[in-house]
């Protein structure tokens, strides 16, 4: 598993608390046994299934209209921030299908300071993520959509399905993936501020009139 880092120099607090949540995972994945990590592996499984077919669709739609010129131009209204919104589990579910190198290449990005035009996470390759934040995989903007949709209605259908789809993992008005993983590494002493599952009001709202426990385990 990756190594951790301590230097915090020229890290504002984004970068800081990303870099300590990547940190942190890594440091407790590199502590479980093989069959732990495979048990995680089958937990985000029917998850990664479900990825593949967003990436499959977004290729066949839209490879022609959005590219990596995109983010150079600043023309993309999510590339073109400094950070993105990440959730606890897109950590954990990354360093599980990253190598090393690539969660190293993450972390030392962290610790450099951003120019300021464009996604901390951008490299001249693109996207350092391996399996990229939830909220980057399900952006389209207005302009890309109204190119790809209007020309084919089904398409549109499609992608509204895969949204619907996307909630059943991190929308806790039921037990979802991401507040599981929240949970697994909460029983194991840990705390994020990107735990949003279990921080944020409006999150912990939508448990209460679900009827769930934050914090019970699922």
């Amino acid at each position: 598993m990756a190594r951790t880092y301590n230097n915090t120099l020229e890290m504002n607090s984004y970068q800081k608390e990303q870099a300590e949540t990547l940190s942190m995972v890594c440091r407790h994945l590199a502590t479980l046994s093989r069959s732990e990590i495979q048990q995680l592996e089958r937990q985000i499984g029917d998850y990664v299934s479900f990825r593949n077919e967003v990436q499959t669709f977004l290729s066949e739609n839209f490879s022609k209209i959005c590219d990596h010129k995109c983010y150079r131009s600043r023309l993309n209204a999510c590339c073109s921030r400094e950070g993105i919104i990440t959730f606890f589990a897109d950590a954990v579910i990354n360093a599980l299908l990253s190598q090393d190198e690539d969660l190293e290449a993450l972390i030392t990005v962290l610790q450099k300071p951003n120019d300021g035009f464009k996604c901390i996470f951008l490299g001249d390759e693109g996207c350092l993520w391996q399996f990229k934040p939830i909220v980057c995989e399900m952006f389209l903007c207005d302009p890309a959509q109204k190119e790809a949709f209007d020309k084919n209605p089904e398409a549109r259908q499609r992608w509204e399905d895969f949204r619907q789809r996307e909630k059943s993992y991190r929308w806790p008005d039921r037990p979802v993936l991401f507040d599981k993983l929240e949970q697994y590494f909460i029983d194991a002493g840990y705390s994020s501020p990107l735990m949003y599952l279990h921080n944020s009001p409006g999150l912990l709202r939508v448990k209460r009139r679900a009827g769930l426990n934050e914090y019970q385990k699922k």
